[in-house]
């Protein structure tokens, strides 16, 4: 097995080119969350790399999204199972194309996680050709709507990865290549204010403003942000009123809440419905809507344990390694984690900017990262 995963590797280092060339083609498919088509049109793309791989592959249909691809090796046992997403946080037009310049490559998702998806291909194309799929079992899931929370695949990812020894997440490699063990758990609520209208000369005494309430909310809602206890709330939409001269009778936010533990997040959600309540004034009611949930992602001696393996692989590849410091994003790792299976994310590649227009990608990261699941594969099976 060892010379085997060795010559895997030596050819996986003739691999680069094939590497930017996949990655190159899922950058120049939009894939924002809501294009549903085109998040099929990447899913499809990488249905038909892991079909390669000898993968049993299905396109999990979505009420709202793009379809989910989940993956089964044939090897039996308790599997490594493998986490992605299909889906980018920029609409048709804000942001396209594929760009190199030197080692380096720009475009929407090509660090978010898209040089991800090529590296855990390229690791399992590697690992399967020394063999080491037939002796330890992989399963995945990448999703459609990580970037919104993941509502609907939340519950596939639980089931598809019941009885994982480990999991593996492949979003958005750290500053040296450093493996996350610890992410925020992430929360939103909307809130919608009614009042009355009146014109606001003639009759001001009559209007009762929801705009007032909800500014009233705002400032309640992100005075709880508590930085020694890693909560945070963030209201990061607003909308109201038809013109300035009508008292208006509607308003709403959309808010982001951010946190360390289950506890601390189920109370600070309560939280911002206490402030709702004290906010409206009289004559105005403000109604609090929860929204998508992430459970936080944990460290736990099990997964640390992982980090600790993970990276020895990743050593010996000639990256870094050790343990990234809390990430205050989520990701699916978290659902696995609170599953209770031993979970490490951002292996995917190097990078920097994601969700902005400045977004890019180190090319030269793509081999090692993906040599580095192939070795941990190839030491799992022994």
């Amino acid at each position: 097995m060892a010379a085997r995963i060795e010559d895997a590797l030596t050819w996986l280092q003739g691999q680069r080119g094939a590497m930017e060339a996949l990655l190159e083609r899922l950058v120049a498919q939009n894939s924002f969350t809501q294009n549903r088509a085109g998040v099929e049109a990447v899913a499809n793309v990488v249905a038909g790399q892991l079909r390669t791989l000898a993968m049993d592959v299905e396109l999990r249909p979505s009420h709202h999204y793009g379809p989910h691809v989940l993956f089964t090796g044939r090897a039996a046992g308790a599997p490594v199972f493998l986490l992605g997403h299909t889906d980018t946080v920029f609409p048709p037009g804000t942001f396209e194309g594929f760009r190199r310049e030197g080692d380096r490559a720009r475009g929407p998702g090509v660090f978010d996680m898209k040089g991800g998806l090529v590296v855990m291909l390229f690791g399992l194309a590697a690992a399967k050709r020394a063999g080491v799929l037939e002796r330890v079992a992989v399963r995945g899931v990448l999703v459609s709507e990580e970037e919104v929370g993941s509502p609907e695949s939340q519950p596939v990812i639980r089931a598809h990865a019941a009885g994982a020894a480990c999991a593996l997440g492949f979003e958005s490699g750290r500053p040296g290549d450093l493996v996350v063990t610890r992410r925020k758990g992430v929360a939103s609520v909307r809130v919608e204010a009614r009042g009355v209208a009146a014109h606001a000369g003639n009759e001001h005494e009559k209007g009762k403003s929801a705009i007032w309430s909800l500014a009233r909310f705002v400032d309640r809602a992100q005075s709880l942000t508590d930085y020694a206890r890693g909560l945070t709330v963030n209201v990061g939409t607003i909308a109201g009123g038809t013109t300035k001269n009508t008292v208006p009778d509607a308003a709403s936010c959309e808010v982001d809440l951010r946190f360390e533990t289950v506890a601390d997040g189920q109370a600070l959600r309560e939280a911002v419905e206490a402030a709702a309540r004290d906010a409206a004034i009289p004559g105005t009611a403000l109604e609090v809507t929860p929204g998508a949930w992430r459970d936080p992602l944990e460290r736990t001696p099990a997964s640390s344990a992982l980090a600790k393996e993970y990276g020895d692989c990743q050593r010996e590849c000639g990256l870094g390694q050790g343990e990234a410091p809390l990430a205050g994003g989520g990701s699916d790792a978290c659902t696995t984690g609170a599953a209770g299976i031993p979970t490490i994310d951002a292996l995917g590649a190097r990078g920097k900017a994601f969700h902005t227009l400045a977004e890019e990608v180190d090319l030269g990261s793509l081999v090692a990262k993906a040599s580095a699941l192939a070795r941990f594969l190839a030491r799992r099976a022994g």
